[in-house]
């Protein structure tokens, strides 16, 4: 069984190479959605001007791991508690989102939210937007499979890698 998630977390090279190194996991895609207009390009959606977020769709298997072990990965992967920026990337397309498709998720992810808010894993409360997805939109070949196939790149290794050892140091239970 196979089941879908959708995560914006910034950049979507980092949120693409944290989830595809969890178990359970089998697909990772960046993409764009929570904008407006259709079949966005990353020179669109660069502008700000869209709506849309840089944002994963994740294809797990729920008996390997959980939606919500999925969403705490999240929140350890990225700053939940700045609006529309994560690091130097400023703008609501690296904006952090949860696009959710049950009332199942939608649910879980409230849960999760009250529960780090309630015991201050964060300095600031959580600002995440919760959405229910509507469109996504599969971001162009050259975006697919980054970290792995360019992590020499400088911002590969100013910022991927040590999102990477910090996963591996949190959540080292969950890998691959």
């Amino acid at each position: 069984m196979t089941e879908k998630a959708y995560f914006a977390g910034g950049c979507f090279w980092c949120t693409e190479a944290i989830f595809q190194r969890i178990n359970g996991v089998d697909q990772v895609i960046p993409g764009y959605t929570g904008g407006s207009s259709k079949n966005p390009t990353y020179e669109d959606i660069c502008t700000g001007n869209t709506g849309h977020a840089e944002a994963v769709e994740i294809f797990y298997n729920p008996e390997i791991v959980s939606f919500e072990t999925l969403v705490l990965i999240f929140f350890t992967s990225h700053d939940p508690t700045t609006l529309n920026r994560q690091g130097n990337d400023i703008g609501t397309q690296y904006r952090s989102a949860i696009f959710y498709n049950s009332q199942d998720q939608q649910t879980t992810i409230h849960k999760v939210i009250n529960r780090l808010n309630k015991e201050s894993v964060f300095n600031d409360k959580i600002v995440t937007e919760i959405l229910s997805i509507q469109n996504f939109y599969k971001a162009e070949e050259e975006h697919m499979n980054f970290y792995n196939r360019n992590n020499e790149h400088p911002y590969c290794q100013a910022i991927i890698s040590p999102k990477i050892k910090k996963l591996i140091a949190k959540r080292e239970d969950y890998l691959k």
